[in-house]
């Protein structure tokens, strides 16, 4: 995968896109990040990005030209890559684990880290999504963009260790992750579940699965209207209910 990202604060990607797991990406192959400063691109001699709204309002907005010359640059680098680009704005699609499933599939990402009070409305039909990492307002885009190409770097083929890891995370199956464990058996009087400790692997899955049923039931029981469950997750439910009435 290829992922390019226009900033006014690259000097902000240089730690957390070089450590952990993407850094580690890179170090393989798997992935190439560039990161480009939009100001380079502009076209007058101070090298502004931002200008005041036509029409009066409060604040800045960043210019059109800058971040289309930047994008047009990189289309003439990599002519042959698709790109789904994604314009960082708080009113944007709420970033979720779906959409990073969804952009773990693209070959190449280009992020758009916004600064100022908005952008130039004509930004945004060069991009292919508006999306929003919550409801708040950071400084500026690069937080955001760092945490969604986090969420959707690990989703690669081969960037984590083990490949069930992505496919069993919290959100990943629709439903929060089960409790775990490791050694010592027992620390401090608290005791790893006996059933985890026995070999019987179709108990283990069973605890595993109704664990899971129960952490969503008490931490986001929204979650449970999104999923569909079976008839023995139905069942577990049930008795989940009714332990806690």
């Amino acid at each position: 995968m290829k992922i390019d990202v226009l900033t006014l604060f690259p000097r902000m990607f240089e730690g957390p896109m070089g450590e952990s797991i993407i850094g580690k990406a890179v170090e393989k192959n798997l992935l190439e990040i560039n990161i480009s400063n939009f100001r380079d691109y502009s076209d007058n001699k101070h090298q502004s990005v931002d200008d005041y709204p036509y029409g009066g309002g409060a604040g800045m907005l960043l210019k059109v030209q800058p971040i289309y010359d930047n994008l047009r640059r990189i289309e003439e680098v990599s002519p042959e890559t698709e790109k789904r680009v994604i314009l960082l704005d708080p009113a944007g699609k709420r970033f979720n684990q779906k959409m990073a499933e969804e952009f773990s599939e693209e070959e190449h990402l280009v992020f758009i880290c916004g600064h100022y009070e908005g952008y130039d409305e004509r930004i945004r039909s060069l991009v292919t999504d508006e999306v929003s990492l919550g409801d708040y307002v950071l400084t500026g885009g690069e937080l955001g963009a760092m945490v969604m190409i986090d969420a959707t770097v690990r989703l690669l083929p081969d960037v984590l260790g083990n490949k069930l890891s992505a496919q069993t995370d919290s959100h990943s199956t629709g439903l929060l992750e089960h409790p775990q464990y490791t050694r010592p058996a027992e620390f401090n009087g608290m005791n790893v579940p006996e059933v985890l400790t026995n070999g019987n692997h179709k108990l283990i899955d069973e605890w595993q699965q109704k664990e899971s049923l129960r952490r969503t039931f008490e931490r986001r029981p929204d979650m449970l209207k999104k999923v569909e469950l079976t008839g023995q997750q139905l069942k577990w439910l049930e008795e989940i209910y009714n332990e806690k009435v």
